[in-house]
């Protein structure tokens, strides 16, 4: 095996149950990092530990919603408690949401964002106590290209996004002192569950529109969707020693289609 170049260090990932945050997850603790998969479904997240940890790699499973205050001070517990240290936090967990304006509600509203941001936020304020004790210390936030430019029907999900972009240039200023570096990646089209029509009917990827707009015309100048794994290595670049001079940084990894905008 190369060289682990996280060995020793603690790494907590949200949402990585699946897709995206799975993907990192896995590619931090094969670099060596003992990851914490934390996720609201317990049940995936314990499925993803158990195949790192058949694998040889750091891992365990914790149960968390983000958006509820006493379920992150839980979890805070359980994670200085259980694990007593934390050198990368990776801010993933999120919910779509593609609702028309004419269908939204403020309720809604707030609900996209007190997961795609507040939680954001809530977190990496309640783990700061931990990460300040790290000489190493990361903050990786999963942003969005929706973050980056307007599009129809997705006011919550766009706003937290671009809101998230900006918690992370303020947080880079606010806790260089500490030594903790912030930075934010930008995926654009990626193959996850989340690329799944709303209603069920398909693949995004697959719908005529995409293959046209984006494949067949180039919007997309590589002319494909990413994938996690692509993914996962951005992140991995952040929390990495490479990246000891990067912070307050947005990485677009979306296969050029912010080129064309």
């Amino acid at each position: 095996m190369e060289k682990q170049r996280l060995a020793a260090r603690s790494a907590i990932v949200t949402g990585a149950a699946r897709g995206i945050g799975q993907a990192i997850a896995r590619r931090l603790a094969m670099e060596g990092a003992n990851v914490v998969i934390a996720d609201i479904d317990i049940t995936e997240a314990e499925e993803v530990a158990a195949s790192l940890r058949a694998s040889g790699f750091g891992a365990r499973a914790c149960e968390v919603d983000i958006a509820e205050t006493s379920a992150l001070e839980k979890f805070v517990r359980v994670v200085t408690d259980d694990v007593g240290s934390c050198d990368i936090l990776v801010n993933n967990a999120a919910v779509l949401d593609a609702s028309k304006t004419s269908e939204l509600t403020i309720e809604r509203y707030r609900d996209v964002m007190r997961v795609n941001l507040d939680g954001a936020l809530g977190l990496t304020l309640k783990l700061l106590p931990l990460l300040k004790q790290s000489s190493c210390a990361r903050v990786v936030n999963v942003a969005s290209i929706m973050g980056m430019r307007g599009s129809r029907d997705s006011i919550p999900y766009s706003t937290a996004k671009g809101g998230l972009i900006n918690l992370t240039r303020c947080l880079a200023c606010d806790l260089a002192d500490h030594g903790i570096l912030v930075n934010a990646i930008a995926p654009g089209f990626v193959d996850t569950r989340m690329a799944l029509l709303p209603d069920g009917s398909g693949h995004e990827h697959e719908t005529d529109w995409f293959q046209a707009v984006y494949i067949k015309h180039g919007r997309i100048p590589m002319r494909r969707a990413g994938t996690s794994t692509e993914i996962a290595n951005a992140a991995y670049f952040l929390c990495s020693d490479d990246a000891s001079y990067v912070t307050g940084q947005v990485l677009l990894v979306d296969g050029g289609a912010s080129a064309t905008f």
